[in-house]
């Protein structure tokens, strides 16, 4: 039968690793499809250099992506450059030539998604991009089609690998943030800037595309609630095991009365709850429907064979839908039409909260810290304080009953000229609703 051909556009880590399982897979696929899946046509600045792997055939090597994109045997390109600058051009000029995408690129999809879906639709041609949140887990599918006809209230999300193995390095070893993060660099978990990982930009954009998919609203990043890692020690998990608690970066959405409640930020969360249990680079989604209730989802977050199992699923559903006639069977998106983004304040979050400090030990620090909560109608639930000779560096916990994260910062706030800290107190709330 006559194939459906593509053109793979980048060939790092999830170029490589798609190519890879495409000729590996080669006879698996074609019996899954009944029609060939062919790679006509490959790109990159290196191309001259890459081997390709055996039973890929012989593509058309080219160092222009307008080359790849304009060839008549293409009719899928595979966008995995990254980025919002070149990125965007492919996949303009791809769409505007009606032809399909497919795309693992977060940061673009979670900025210009929906535009780049309008186009798609308008050219009549498939926008596919489950590889741009949690590479091994079919989560855009489960949000798409699978619970589809649920109606979901709440999601929590582990969704950026890095931060979550530095996490548990840190965890498991009692090591300090710096040295785990040079040991993920060292490991290639960590980029040499590793920013995006470890103050939350990545999971950010992922907790975009997938609160856009869960609740069918368009969120701007930039009104998403972000606090990264770097502050988490040794000590705070000290502390959090004696709450029975762990500390991991958690993406959340929350729908309430006047709209929805998205964060990412590392939290507490019960050690006896199954997101607690993902170590390392995994990923994980737990989310609660109206009438479905409670599903898990768990896997590799990144990788180029996780990632690339993604790509070339998408490959194969949109190959299907296009041999089929209908490549527009299926937002991306999941809702036909996306609302404006009804956000409510980080401020209204309300949960118990777990305050850490680090103090000079003097008479009265609890009195006055305990007046300044007090103050702010903020009931203390327990005082933990583990043995340290340090007292010039002293670190505690004080625990607080439920209140809203306006009142938790009033407080620490006013506790800002207190002499006796040694730095600013670390707030994490304790998320009970997993």
């Amino acid at each position: 039968m006559k194939p459906v051909n593509a053109a793979v556009i980048g060939l790092g880590n999830v170029g490589s690793g798609t190519l890879e399982i495409l000729a590996k897979n080669r006879e698996q696929i074609e019996r899954k499809l009944g029609f060939p899946l062919k790679v006509t046509a490959v790109c990159s600045r290196s191309v001259a250099s890459k081997t390709l792997p055996d039973g890929l055939g012989d593509p058309f090597r080219t160092t222009s992506w307008h080359e790849a994109v304009a060839r008549p045997d293409v009719d899928i390109v595979v966008e995995l450059i990254g980025g919002t600058g070149v990125a965007r051009e492919v996949i303009d000029a791809a769409l505007n030539a009606g032809k399909s995408v497919i795309t693992a690129n977060k940061e673009l999809m979670a900025a210009a998604g929906v535009e780049l879906w309008q186009k798609a639709e308008a050219n009549n041609a498939a926008l596919a991009m489950e590889a741009s949140v949690a590479g091994g887990i079919p989560i855009h599918d489960v949000l798409r089609e699978g619970v589809a006809g649920d109606r979901l209230q709440t999601f929590y999300g582990i969704l950026n690998g890095t931060s979550n193995y530095i996490l548990t390095e840190i965890e498991k070893h009692g090591t300090d943030f710096e040295v785990v993060l040079a040991e993920a660099q060292r490991l290639g978990y960590a980029e040499a800037d590793p920013s995006a990982d470890v103050d939350g930009y990545d999971a950010r954009s992922k907790l975009a595309l997938l609160t856009a998919l869960a609740f069918g609203e368009r969120v701007p990043t930039d009104t998403i609630y972000t606090e990264g890692i770097r502050r988490i020690s040794p000590v705070d998990f000290d502390y959090a095991h004696r709450l029975d608690h762990t500390i991991r970066l958690i993406c959340s959405a929350r729908r309430a009365a006047n709209g929805l409640l998205l964060s990412v930020r590392p939290s507490l969360i019960p050690r006896s709850t199954i997101l607690a249990s993902v170590q390392g680079a995994y990923n994980a989604v737990w989310m609660r429907g109206e009438f479905g209730q409670d599903t898990f989802y768990y896997g590799r977050g990144a990788g180029p064979h996780p990632t690339g199992v993604a790509v070339v699923s998408d490959l194969m559903r949109v190959a299907r839908d296009l041999r089929g006639g209908n490549p527009l069977r299926v937002s991306p998106f999941s809702f036909r039409e996306l609302r404006e983004h009804q956000a409510m304040p980080i401020t209204a979050h309300k949960a118990p909260y777990f305050l850490r400090f680090r103090v000079e030990d003097q008479p009265r620090i609890i009195a006055q810290l305990a007046s300044a909560l007090a103050d702010q109608q903020i009931s203390i639930e327990a005082v933990f304080q583990l043995p340290s000779d340090n007292w010039r560096n002293l670190p505690f916990v004080i625990t607080v009953e439920p209140t809203t994260e306006q009142s938790v910062r009033q407080a620490l706030a006013s506790m800002r000229s207190m002499s006796f800290l040694k730095e600013a107190p670390l707030a994490l709330p304790m998320e009970k609703g997993l």
